[in-house]
């Protein structure tokens, strides 16, 4: 347990009222925040670390609720193609290399760039999360892990991924890290699973106590191949199938009707979004606003670094809201407030980390400090437009998770970025450098 006091430092609460604190002091607890602002600390409160916040803004750190962190390894090796060109002949061809080494280097080498750029927590779905939550649990991070499973027969899976495999995964590691580590069932998508693999994925997470995370209309293609199939929409087929009676996140959904929207809001579906992946891949623009409207937690996600290339929620966040203020041509189309509070707590909320994303007492002590005091932050008109329109990750100072310090003065103190910079440069070359194979086939 250590106590850490923040000094007069600025303050992006995102509270209720959006309060802006200036030259304030944060205190922490463990893991939680025990004062901030007028509220006094603690009687006794002896910090063991003190922290000069002068120059600096302290905000909520960012959760990333959509991810693949180990296609790190695969950054910029599927360039300017279209989506279907860019899974069956890179990214599915890739995979059928990848050993659970590669995994675990992948997800240390996105750790680093997550803590770098104020992410402490993640929503992850890909193969081996075994090695992921090994990483997470080394790094002091927070994630929800989802082993994806593809349900189309053994000839499709990856590493052995079956359900069975998942389930024992679950067993093993929800929980873990001191509760750090959260896990949730990964079937890839309804276009990627049948029916009644779906149905078994329910009642498993019914059984298990966990929820599930899966793709979701990603594009009219997807959405017309879904009517052929099943009469309905992907969003009402798995509705139909009961995907959406447990806690449920459907990443995308770009293509959505209004009875779509009408459902995910009843049935209170997590939607994150990754706005900088549909531009890349010409995917579409996502009806964040209605969403927003109607109820949904929508949050903000990165995707893989296959597609999205960083990973970094602050980009995502300012891609966001200029997207969706060109697409209405309104310029008051998801404010920056609105946009930081879906890159912050909208996501802890979907993770299961829901006393996260806020500066008050008693919320889990998750904070980045930005350094200030440069020209393109001055001046401070706007600290939440400066945070948005402005800022650079390489501007966070500090990071803290559940009141450890996981990156102080620009430096890393969990990981050994150097040797994860080797190992995962190495086995970047490896895994596409070798003669692949096509493990399935996308066909909408």
């Amino acid at each position: 347990m250590s106590r850490i006091l923040i000094q007069n430092v600025d303050a992006l609460t995102l509270d209720e009222q959006n309060r802006v604190l200036k030259s304030t002091n944060i205190a922490i607890d463990d893991k939680h925040i025990v004062a901030v602002g007028d509220a006094p600390a603690p009687r006794n409160f002896v910090a063991d670390e003190i922290i000069d916040g002068r120059n600096h803004v302290a905000m909520p750190a960012f959760y990333n609720a959509h991810s693949h962190v180990p296609m790190s390894l695969q950054r910029g090796w599927a360039e300017d193609l279209p989506f279907d060109r860019w899974l069956n002949e890179r990214i599915w061809v890739a995979e059928s290399a990848l050993t659970e080494e590669d995994v675990y280097w992948g997800a240390a080498l996105a750790a680093c760039e997550m803590i770098r750029n104020g992410v402490v927590a993640f929503a992850d779905h890909y193969f081996w999360m075994d090695q992921v939550a090994r990483v997470v649990d080394e790094a002091g991070m927070k994630a929800l892990l989802a082993w994806c499973i593809f349900g189309l027969g053994a000839e499709h899976e990856v590493g052995g991924a079956t359900l069975e495999r998942t389930e024992e995964f679950v067993r093993h590691w929800q929980n873990a890290g001191d509760g750090r580590i959260k896990t949730t069932l990964g079937p890839h998508s309804p276009y990627a699973c049948s029916p009644q693999f779906l149905k078994r994925v329910v009642d498993s997470a019914h059984k298990l106590g966990v929820g599930i995370h899966l793709h979701v209309a990603e594009s009219q293609e997807q959405v017309d191949r879904s009517m052929r199939e099943h009469g309905k929409s992907p969003v009402a087929h798995l509705n139909a199938l009961g995907a959406f009676d447990v806690p449920t996140i459907a990443a995308h959904c770009i293509y959505l009707s209004d009875e779509d929207i009408a459902i995910l809001a009843e049935k209170h579906v997590n939607v994150p979004h990754c706005p900088k992946t549909y531009l890349k891949l010409a995917m579409g623009i996502a009806r964040v606003p209605d969403m927003l409207a109607a109820g949904i937690n929508v949050a903000l996600g990165c995707d893989g670094p296959a597609s999205n290339n960083t990973i970094d929620v602050l980009e995502s966040a300012r891609i966001a809201t200029l997207v969706q203020k060109e697409a209405r041509h309104d310029p008051e189309a998801l404010p920056v407030m609105q946009v930081l509070k879906l890159a912050t707590q909208n996501g802890a909320r979907e993770m299961g980390f829901g006393d996260s994303g806020v500066l008050k007492p008693g919320a889990r002590a998750d904070i980045i400090l930005f350094h200030f005091d440069q020209p393109h932050l001055i001046p401070r008109h706007d600290l939440a437009a400066n945070i948005v329109h402005s800022a650079r990750a390489n501007d966070i100072d500090y990071v803290i998770a559940d009141g450890q310090v996981l990156l102080r003065k620009r430096e890393l103190t969990t990981l050994d970025e150097d040797k994860i910079l080797r190992q995962a440069e190495r086995r970047a070359f490896r895994l596409v450098g070798q003669e692949l194979r096509q493990v399935r086939e996308y066909n909408c």
